[in-house]
């Protein structure tokens, strides 16, 4: 007998094996944090605990599903940090709230070029600089959100999504931040492959967030990035974006800003290296700045987090970085000098660093030590932060 071509194997697949047959993962990520602001008396020393267990279904007709449940739990004791929802306000944020809570689950429809998702899903497009996870928080920023993808033209990658609501970091229980931002917000994104050239991304980004209203916005741009290879030990690549935001939906601000990032590095065999500029705009009046509410926002101008928000006079980022490995070890630094973008105003300078290792057969496992310290030159206070971390995934 012949052996069963694709679409009849995959016919033959009952609802029951589809739905038992199935992989599970479960994951562990322990994170001490500590951090030093002025003027804060006392510190703040968060050792928090994320443990995660998913379950992917196999797939049945075109379907399957996606279930992941993630516990974060404070070890010692709660209030040596302010979670955001403790009360702790006598020391410093360190918004890792202790929760569990359904992180994804999702219905998944996957046919040739076009896939489609409903449900709480993971969004993450382009660098992460407008909408995206929040990564490095141990609760995850998830979107109960429709997607659509499709690859349907030569080169090109679509997607649209609608976020019925965003589940942020803070969450799932409001404290001094609101746990959730109601949304009624649409996502385009259009990504054009050019071969040596790199890839030209165009997106829209209407953000309606109905119990945040002065962040819903409007943004519309252009990012172009690649990577030229000159041999298998060096390489070239760059980043180079633009986006125009303006006030959307019951936004009471009327304002209009730029953004735009320059961004160029360099692979030298285990040496990299990385130049880049990038500005977040002011409009003079009201003098209300170009916001990312959506972003994965501690990738992003300092791991200090001093500008989860954009200052009102904008805000300039020029920085230097280096990174190396040594076999699984990789070691980063990074310097930031901040400036206000409306203004002669100098904002601070911060000193990044990171050393990961991975470890285990598979490399599931990692130790991670980082650290931050932001200088302030007039905008925030002076802040150091030190992260020791340590994950297995199975």
């Amino acid at each position: 007998m012949a052996a069963d071509t694709p679409a009849t194997a995959e016919a033959s697949v009952s609802f029951q094996d589809a739905v038992t047959n199935g992989e599970a993962h479960l994951d562990f990520r322990y994170r001490f944090e500590a951090v030093d602001q002025e003027p804060f008396a006392d510190d703040a020393a968060a050792s928090t605990l994320r443990s995660r267990l998913n379950y992917q279904t196999g797939e049945w007709r075109d379907l399957s599903a996606f279930f992941e449940l993630d516990n974060i739990t404070v070890i010692g004791n709660e209030d040596n940090y302010n979670s955001t929802t403790n009360g702790a306000t006598d020391r410093p944020t360190v918004a890792d709230p202790q929760s569990t809570e359904v992180n994804q689950a999702y219905l998944k429809y996957n046919a040739g070029a076009v896939t489609g998702l409903l449900g709480r899903q993971r969004i993450l497009l382009d660098d992460q600089r407008l909408i995206a996870n929040v990564g490095w928080r141990q609760n995850e920023q998830t979107y109960d959100a429709l997607t659509i993808k499709t690859g349907s033209l030569p080169r090109t990658q679509l997607q649209y999504s609608y976020l019925e609501n965003v589940n942020r970091v803070t969450g799932p229980e409001d404290g001094a931040q609101p746990a959730n931002y109601r949304s009624n917000s649409h996502v385009l994104n259009a990504k054009v492959e050019l071969g040596e050239l790199g890839a030209l991304t165009g997106f829209a980004y209407l953000l309606d967030l109905e119990n945040a209203p002065s962040l819903s916005s409007g943004t519309y741009g252009l990012r172009w990035a690649g990577e030229y290879k000159y041999s298998d030990a060096t390489k070239a690549n760059w980043t180079a974006s633009y986006a125009l935001q303006r006030d959307y939906a019951d936004n009471p601000n009327d304002y209009s800003a730029d953004y735009y990032l320059l961004e160029a590095g360099a692979r030298f065999g285990k040496l990299g290296v990385k130049a880049g500029y990038e500005v977040l705009g002011a409009d003079s009046v009201p003098n209300h700045a170009f916001q990312t509410p959506l972003a994965t926002l501690h990738a992003f101008q300092g791991w200090a987090d001093k500008f989860l928000t954009t200052p009102a006079a904008g805000i300039e980022d020029f920085y230097l970085g280096v990174t190396t490995n040594f076999g699984a070890l990789t070691l980063h630094l990074v310097w930031h000098d901040f400036k206000a973008e409306a203004a002669s105003i100098d904002y601070g300078t911060e000193w990044n660093a990171f050393a990961s290792y991975k470890f285990g057969a598979k490399g599931n496992y990692e130790a991670l030590l980082k650290f931050a310290d932001y200088q302030s030159e007039g905008f925030a206070t002076d802040t150091t932060k030190a992260w020791l971390q340590v994950s297995a995934a199975f």
